[in-house]
């Protein structure tokens, strides 16, 4: 049974830093894609960055709120992947998942959630002001 765990999550005042890991257990993920998204009160599951292999490197996609301040990085030998979160701002404030795939089929995209099949249950991340 495929599982993925989130940690690192918490309370931190803004400009501050957090880093998120995601354990995943049941399978090695290797080099497949793995994202994380982000879901905040009221409002819809958004995108936030994400971490595939093209054969040659890694490439990383992230959202336009993002970029700059959060890092993606994975360590395959402990089939996990971090996310990095600095400057931290309160519309970063949102339940942060992680999630998986084992390839994306036609069509679909790094940023969809309907792109991943394996999802964790989500860490509270909390930007005070």
């Amino acid at each position: 049974q495929v599982q993925l765990v989130e940690s690192g999550g918490g309370l931190v005042q803004a400009g501050g830093s957090l880093r998120l890991s995601c354990a995943a257990s049941g399978r090695t993920f290797g080099n497949y894609p793995m994202a994380w998204f982000r879901q905040a009160p009221g409002k819809e599951r958004e995108f936030v960055t994400a971490i595939t292999w093209n054969g040659n490197r890694y490439i990383t996609v992230y959202a336009e709120s993002v970029k700059g301040r959060f890092t993606i990085s994975r360590d395959n030998g402990k089939n996990t992947v971090y996310l990095q979160m600095n400057s931290l701002k309160p519309e970063d404030t949102a339940v942060y998942y992680c999630a998986a795939t084992l390839g994306y089929s036609r069509g679909q995209t790094m940023g969809d959630a309907k792109s991943y099949g394996y999802w964790g249950q989500g860490t509270q991340v909390t930007v005070s002001s």
